[in-house]
C-alpha cells in the first residue's frame, strides 16, 4: 500500500462513529494520542476505516517488528491454529513452546545454560523476574531507576517511575523498591557532560541507597532498561551498564535487564544490552517477540531459574499460536530484519540530526537502530521542556499521514517496523520536517 494518502479531515466519519462507541463501552484509562481507527495494515503502512493511509513509525508501540501481517508470520499462525489453539504449558507439553525456549536460550545475552518462563505481556515478564529474583536470592529488595517503565501490574508498577499518573491512586506500592537516577546524558543528574561522564550517577546507589537505606546483602535485583523507553528513549554511556554489572556482581545481586521495548532487533542487535558488552542474569522480553500476538518471556541463567513446580505459572502464557508466531518472527529477524534495522536506523538518525540543525525546537536526537528519540525544547540553552509543542508535532504528523508517539514528557519516538525502507524513512523525515515547521511558525 502506498502511504501517506490522506483523503479527508481526520478523523473521518466512520472513525468518529467508532470512537463514540468506544467512549461509551471501553475503559477510559487508555491513552489515545490521536484518533486513528485502523482497518488493516500491510508492512509499514496502515489504513483507517475511512480509507486514509499512514506510514507507521509507531508499530503498535514497538510491537509489529516484522511489519503488519507479515505473510510468514500469518502462515505460522494459521498452521498452528489448525492443529490446536491451546493446551496450557502450565500442565502439559507442546513442541512449539519447547522449541521457542531452545531458540531463546541460544539468543539470550546470558552466560551459560538458559531457561525461560512464558507469560502474556511485558508486565507479566517483569512480575516473573521479580518473583524469581526474590526466590533465588532469598532477599526482598529491588533497585530501579527514575524514568523507567516496567509495566502497570502491581509488582512492575512499583518499579515503574516514568509518569506520576501511572502510579497515582494505586498506593501503597509493593514495598521494597528503591529508585536511582538513570544516565540521561542530555539532562545529566550530576551535571556532567557526555565527554566527561563515567556514569557517576551510579554513585547514588552505593553512596545513598546501599549506605543509608538498605544493606546490599538484602537486595535481590537491580532492574534496568538498556535504553530507557517510555522515559524518553535515553541511551546511556557504555560505562553505565558496565559499572552496574560490576556493582551487581560484587554484591551478588541479580542484574535484570528489561528488553521489552528495546529487544527483538530494534536497535540493530537482537538485544540492546549487546551494545554495551554486558551479560545480565535475567532478561525480560515481550512486544516484538511475536509480531503482535500476546507473549512475554523472562529468560534467566538456568541455575537462577531453579524454582520448583507450582512456584509460578500462567494458564495462557506461551500459547502455542503465539509461540508459532514468535518462531517465525525470530527467523525473519535473524535472516534480515536485525541488519535492516541497523542500516535504515542509521539513515533515519542521520536525517533527524540534520533536522536538528534546521529546527530550534529540536534539542536532542538519540537512539540506536530503529529506536530513535527526538527531544523537543523551547530553548536550547535552558532546555525548557516543550511539552505542549510535542503534542502539537505528534498531531501534525498524524494529519500528514505519519504515525509517531511521544516518550517521556517532551520527546518523540520513532519505533517503526523493522522492515522500514530507506525510501520510507525519507518520507517520515519529510513529514516530520513539515510538522516541526508548522508548530514553530503556526
Amino acid at each position: 500500500m502506498n502511504a501517506p494518502e490522506i483523503k479527508m479531515k481526520l478523523p473521518g466519519p466512520l472513525a468518529r462513529a467508532i470512537i463514540e462507541r468506544d467512549a461509551a463501552a471501553v475503559s477510559p484509562s487508555y491513552t489515545r494520542p490521536y484518533p486513528l481507527v485502523i482497518a488493516r495494515g500491510e508492512g509499514a503502512v496502515v489504513e483507517d476505516v475511512d480509507g486514509n493511509r499512514f506510514l507507521d513509525c509507531a508499530a503498535g508501540i514497538a510491537v509489529t517488528v516484522t511489519g503488519h501481517s507479515h505473510p510468514e508470520v500469518v502462515r505460522a499462525i494459521v498452521e498452528q491454529s489448525q492443529r490446536f489453539l491451546h493446551m496450557s504449558g502450565t500442565d502439559f507439553y507442546y513442541e512449539p513452546q519447547v522449541r521457542l525456549a531452545e531458540e531463546l536460550a541460544a539468543l539470550a545475552p546470558i552466560d551459560g545454560p538458559v531457561r525461560s518462563f512464558f507469560g502474556n505481556s511485558g508486565t507479566e515478564a517483569v512480575e516473573a523476574a521479580i518473583k524469581l529474583a526474590r526466590y533465588h536470592t532469598r532477599r526482598q529488595y529491588l533497585i530501579g531507576f527514575i524514568g523507567s517503565f516496567h509495566g502497570r501490574t502491581m509488582g512492575s508498577l512499583a518499579l515503574t517511575a516514568s509518569k506520576a499518573i501511572q502510579r497515582r491512586g494505586f498506593g501503597p506500592m509493593m514495598p521494597g523498591v528503591y529508585h536511582a537516577p538513570y544516565a540521561d546524558c542530555y539532562r545529566c543528574p550530576v551535571r556532567l557532560t557526555p565527554d566527561s561522564c563515567a556514569a557517576e550517577c551510579l554513585d547514588y546507589i552505593e553512596d545513598q541507597i546501599l549506605l543509608h537505606l538498605v544493606s546490599p546483602d538484602e537486595v535481590a535485583g537491580i532492574v534496568v532498561e538498556p535504553i530507557q523507553g517510555e522515559g524518553g528513549y535515553l541511551v546511556p554511556p557504555e560505562q553505565f551498564h558496565q559499572r552496574l554489572r560490576e556493582l551487581a556482581s560484587r554484591h551478588d545481586i541479580l542484574l535484570i535487564v528489561d528488553e521489552v521495548q528495546s529487544g527483538m532487533g530494534r536497535t540493530g542487535k537482537m538485544f540492546a544490552i549487546e551494545h554495551f558488552g554486558v551479560r545480565p542474569d535475567v532478561v525480560t522480553i515481550a512486544k516484538g517477540i511475536a509480531s503482535g500476538l500476546p507473549l512475554g518471556v523472562a529468560s534467566a541463567r538456568a541455575d537462577v531459574m531453579a524454582w520448583p513446580p507450582g512456584a509460578h505459572a500462567s494458564t495462557f502464557g506461551g500459547n502455542p499460536v503465539a509461540c508459532a508466531a514468535s518462531l517465525a518472527t525470530l527467523k525473519l529477524l535473524r535472516d534480515e530484519l536485525v541488519a535492516n534495522a541497523a542500516v535504515v536506523g542509521e539513515h533515519l538518525l542521520s536525517g533527524l540530526r540534520d533536522l536538528k540543525d534546521r529546527h530550534p525546537l529540536v534539542g536532542d536526537v538519540r537512539g540506536k537502530g530503529l529506536m530513535a528519540g527526538v527531544e523537543l525544547v523551547r530553548d536550547r540553552q535552558t532546555k525548557e521542556r516543550a511539552t505542549t509543542e510535542r503534542e502539537a508535532v505528534v498531531h501534525a504528523c498524524f494529519e500528514r499521514g505519519l504515525l509517531v508517539l511521544g516518550a517521556g514528557p517532551n520527546a518523540i519516538r520513532f519505533c517503526p517496523p523493522l522492515i522500514l525502507t530507506i525510501a520510507q524513512a525519507d518520507i517520515a523525515l519529510r513529514i516530520f520536517d513539515q510538522a516541526l515547521a508548522a508548530v514553530e511558525t503556526p
